[in-house]
């Protein structure tokens, strides 16, 4: 294959997420963010050389619920 006719983006891949995790997951994560997380995660899990569990994010304070739009 030339890098003329490569791909330019994985191919896609749907999983099925539950609206009360995927909503603030996009929050947390960013929009545009989620599938990079998630292949960093399976990366790790499949114990491939280098590959790190992706960074979480702060933990909320109690006294802040979190509110999904």
């Amino acid at each position: 294959m030339t890098p003329a006719n490569r791909p330019t983006h994985t191919p896609h891949r749907p999983i099925r997420v539950e609206d009360e995790l995927w909503k603030p997951f996009g929050k947390v994560a960013g929009e545009r963010n989620r599938s990079g997380i998630i292949r960093q995660f399976i990366a790790w899990y499949l114990r491939q050389p280098g590959a790190r569990l992706p960074e979480r994010p702060p933990a909320r304070r109690p006294d802040k619920p979190e509110t999904v739009d």
